[in-house]
């Protein structure tokens, strides 16, 4: 899915620790049943702010897809509202399953996320969140996810390549590259969306689905841009390295074919280069190795 594959847990109020009375706990758990159907509600509807309320103004959220964190309601608006936008229409239901007291103004709840996006089958993941009690009023904190996808048959092929799941970024002063990697449903294809961006304008996107090709049993994706070029590339890994032959097509039709170069280095970097370029019947100068890093959130601690 959208994510990419993108889960999300749902906050869910708690009642008060200690000394309260039957009635006061009944007057809780009302109180609950609202919260929950109100978050459902705002999520279900898209409303990253009403939905980023119903955190604490220091919370962290970690996408359960990417684990990129993001801290603060304010960041946690520009997720969700990002979220939203990509993955139009998705629906989520929580199934709470237990409620423990840690404090009188700490819980900790845990249960099951189900989000159903359009047309596809339903995801889950199990979670725990940690609630603070804020003002009368608890708010979700913290959140841990465990996914727990239905793979499919070529998950097996394409796992040693899960590393670059998340979003990636190469920039200098006067541009910026930004590639998005994410499972598709049971983990069938690794979708790749990526932009180049020169001062506030998108100059050029696309988007890249890698999976197994069963005839030619290799790695092998096909590219889609913006300006209606496509292509196609044959996976192959050797001395801890990727490399990519591309082949494709662009607008005019003229053809064109080039060897890239993945290399990872370690969780939050890997390099890239371009070799052998040839456009239309013209070889194009290699482009220099570049290393490329893992997005970290403005409002994430280093």
């Amino acid at each position: 899915m959208k994510l990419l594959t993108i889960v999300f847990s749902l906050a869910l109020c708690c009642t008060a620790f200690g000394q309260d009375s039957p009635s006061s706990q009944d007057a809780e758990e009302a109180a609950i049943g609202k919260a929950v159907k109100a978050y459902v509600d705002a999520y279900n509807r898209g409303d990253a702010k009403s939905l980023a309320a119903l955190w604490s103004p220091e919370a962290v959220y970690t996408n359960p897809g990417t684990q990129e964190q993001v801290v603060g309601r304010e960041a946690i608006e520009q997720q969700f509202a990002s979220i939203f936008q990509e993955n139009q229409d998705t629906a989520l239901a929580v199934s709470s399953k237990r409620i423990q007291f840690m404090s009188p103004t700490v819980a900790l709840e845990s249960g099951v996320a189900t989000v159903t996006p359009p047309g596809q089958e339903p995801e889950e993941t199990e979670y725990s969140a940690v609630y603070v009690k804020r003002d009368g009023n608890w708010l979700l904190d913290r959140v841990s996810e465990k996914l727990t996808p239905t793979t499919g048959p070529n998950y097996e092929r394409l796992k040693e390549l899960g590393w670059i799941i998340g979003t990636w970024v190469d920039e200098d002063d006067h541009a910026r590259i930004e590639t998005r990697y994410r499972w598709t449903a049971n983990r069938n294809f690794i979708c790749q969306m990526y932009s180049l961006t020169i001062g506030d304008q998108i100059e050029h996107s696309g988007m890249q689905l890698i999976g197994w090709d069963p005839t030619r049993r290799k790695i092998k994706s096909w590219v889609f841009d913006s300006a209606g070029g496509v292509g196609e590339a044959i996976w192959s890994k050797r001395d801890g390295a990727w490399y990519i032959y591309n082949s494709g097509t662009l607008p005019s039709g003229s053809k064109t074919s080039a060897t890239n170069v993945i290399t990872y280095v370690d969780d939050n970097r890997f390099t890239w280069q371009s070799m052998s370029r040839i456009a239309d019947g013209e070889l194009l100068p290699n482009v220099d190795e570049v290393v490329v890093v893992r997005q970290q959130s403005a409002a994430q601690p280093k």
